[in-house]
């Protein structure tokens, strides 16, 4: 008896009202011996094992069981009601596919533009007759104060403008003219007049060959430089190096084949033939009409080298200070920029639409669960007559009407997916992006758990017994 009191104290468990054995502190005990004289436990030194609260240990497993039954109970809700699961999800599932693909179209165009319609060249601007992505009443205005530039202008520019990297400038011919080279012929090809230049600025590469060099715009050379179409459709097993191609009934010696550059919205940019300015000045249009490409060293110098060639321009021109610019200066932000206004608000207009929708297929949803409450008051009377509490029965239907909203999220993204696969294959180009796909699915789920916390707390409120009673 002295030694099971020794190992009662031990254990910390001995109270006035009686004496109780820790078991489990009993199994953690070292080693002991045992004393023949005194017949009792001998230990040099006791630790009892420390223990986590089992309050805090029973909560935590309780609501992990309770999520895990209500999901479970959620999708057996699905699945036993199938068509009407399907109906009641039409408005997320159209909401969510319509946000998603709406933000995969518009991030697929904003990239396309960046890449192929805005990129002028790294720290470039364009000076020409009219500005870019501006107004109607706007337009109207500059059409009538503005004038073109010509080469005499670009002369000026290029001669007294201090720091820039390069400069060139370019002249286009309308309507486009067709190509001859023996039998084979182009209907129509786009035909510019450039300075030697313009090839260090933009897209355009040399291939083989050379490009217009600054004898051949001195001396007005019939040669040209062309683009991969004119190579496929006028040389196909030839070398196109010396050959003469006819452009109105003139002869153009090909110097140069440029790099293969694509297509913008389905239209090639590989079309082209590129012949001296001075040439084109001679032979097509007497006063062409520019536009003046300048490259600045950084884009730290950007801003000082757009207002010296405005400056320059304007005195030039003789414009008094207190009149606007008769000419424009466009830059790839600037470009970029209305654009993005542009998508901005086609994007808002669908965020409208789909919060439309996500409002109508949330009240299906409410509505569809204060049906299934009603369906279920004998479940919910024996559940909480069984010992469930108020808050296992608010998860249970919130974690229904969120299980299938977030449904209702993914048939969307599918949904969302193909339309975006089906625009990017037939119409524009699209991409996906991560944050659509996760704004889709968490905002179809808020509004699952938005509008089942009604049903979900009147089913919480039902008693036990009144619900017992009840048919559903």
């Amino acid at each position: 008896m002295q030694g099971f009191l020794r190992f009662a104290a031990l254990s910390g468990r001995m109270t006035g009202e009686g004496l109780s054995i820790d078991f489990v502190s009993l199994l953690s005990l070292p080693r002991t011996g045992w004393n023949p004289r005194t017949s009792v436990i001998t230990e040099t030194q006791v630790r009892p094992r420390p223990f986590s609260d089992p309050a805090k240990r029973r909560t935590h497993t309780s609501f992990w069981f309770t999520a895990r039954e209500a999901f479970g109970i959620a999708m057996n809700e699905l699945r036993a009601h199938k068509l009407r699961s399907f109906l009641t999800l039409l408005g997320i599932v159209i909401s969510t596919a319509t946000l998603i693909a709406v933000m995969s179209v518009v991030h697929g165009l904003n990239q396309y533009i960046a890449t192929h319609i805005a990129d002028l060249g790294v720290n470039t601007f364009i000076m020409s007759e009219f500005k870019w992505a501006q107004g109607y009443e706007a337009w109207l205005k500059a059409r009538r104060r503005n004038r073109p530039l010509t080469i005499e202008e670009f002369d000026f520019i290029r001669d007294n403008l201090l720091g820039y990297k390069h400069i060139g400038a370019a002249a286009e011919l309308w309507p486009n003219p067709p190509a001859h080279y023996g039998r084979q012929e182009i209907e129509e090809v786009d035909l510019s007049g450039v300075t030697p230049g313009l090839v260090n600025i933009g897209q355009t590469e040399v291939e083989y060959g050379r490009y217009v060099s600054d004898s051949d715009y001195l001396h007005r050379s019939m040669v040209c430089f062309i683009g991969q179409d004119v190579v496929d459709k006028l040389f196909a097993n030839i070398d196109p190096l010396g050959k003469e191609i006819l452009i109105r009934g003139l002869p153009f010696r090909v110097i140069g084949i440029a790099k293969r550059i694509g297509t913008t919205f389905g239209e090639s940019q590989d079309n082209f033939i590129q012949i001296p300015l001075s040439t084109y000045q001679k032979v097509f249009v007497a006063r062409p009409q520019l536009q003046i490409f300048v490259q600045a060293w950084d884009s730290d110098q950007m801003m000082a080298l757009e207002d010296e060639a405005r400056e320059l321009l304007r005195i030039h021109r003789h414009i008094p200070y207190h009149e606007d610019d008769t000419f424009a200066i466009n830059t790839s932000e600037a470009l970029m920029s209305a654009w993005q206004s542009l998508t901005k608000t086609i994007f808002g207009g669908a965020v409208g639409i789909v919060a439309v929708f996500m409002v109508i297929g949330g009240i299906v949803i409410m509505n569809i669960m204060l049906a299934s409450v009603t369906e279920r008051y004998q479940e919910i009377g024996l559940r909480k007559s069984l010992g469930a509490r108020r808050k296992d029965i608010m998860m249970q239907f919130m974690t229904e009407s969120m299980v299938m909203a977030a449904a209702g999220g993914a048939i969307g993204l599918i949904v969302a997916f193909l339309i975006t696969a089906l625009v990017r294959a037939l119409v524009m180009p699209a991409s996906m992006p991560v944050a659509a796909v996760v704004v889709g699915l968490l905002l179809s789920s808020f509004v699952g758990l938005f509008f089942g916390i009604y049903p979900a707390n009147k089913a919480a409120k039902l008693d036990p017994i009144e619900a017992l009673r009840m048919e559903g």
